[in-house]
């Protein structure tokens, strides 16, 4: 009996072993799903981070310009303006400051002057272009930004008086 091992498919004994041929479909399935599966993580992970900043704190704390944010303030009594085709602009004020936000669309439910609103967006070029209000009677309003609310309705209170929020 030859225990002596054999070299390869060219030992010269005329037995060939096979090559194992491995599948790559299973493969490439596993290198796709791995790679959608890191494109939704990273695509939810950069909608998580969405900076909270009262209007007062834009330009610093992670709320700078050209960066997705949810910005809270309050309407500006008289600046509400729908004139331009699906843009609703109005000026949003918080503390000693104030920034005019152009609303790709036009914000439903109560929107109106003197009430807390957060919008979601980036600021660019100093103005704040957003994609959603939300708007301080709205149940999503209250159950996302809930410590915030009485913050604001104080401001609201003192900047418009007569205004029922």
């Amino acid at each position: 009996m030859d225990l002596t091992p054999r070299s390869g498919p060219d030992d010269g004994s005329g037995t060939v072993t096979p090559k194992k041929k491995r599948n790559l479909l299973p493969i490439l399935v596993l290198v796709a799903v791995l790679v959608a599966g890191g494109v939704i993580v990273t695509q939810f992970l950069n909608s998580a981070v969405d900076y909270f900043c009262n209007v007062d704190e834009v330009g610093s704390n992670g709320c700078e310009e050209d960066r997705r944010i949810r910005l809270q303030g309050t309407v500006e009594a008289g600046t509400i303006d729908k004139s331009l085709p699906g843009v609703t602009a109005f000026s949003m004020a918080f503390g000693d400051a104030e920034i005019d936000v152009e609303y790709d669309g036009i914000p439903g439910g109560i929107f109106k002057e003197c009430i807390p609103v957060v919008v979601h967006g980036e600021i660019r070029n100093g103005v704040l272009e957003g994609d959603l209000v939300e708007v301080k009677h709205s149940n999503e309003y209250v159950e996302v930004n809930d410590e915030n609310l009485e913050e604001a309705e104080e401001f609201a209170e003192a900047e418009c008086p007569d205004a029922a929020a």
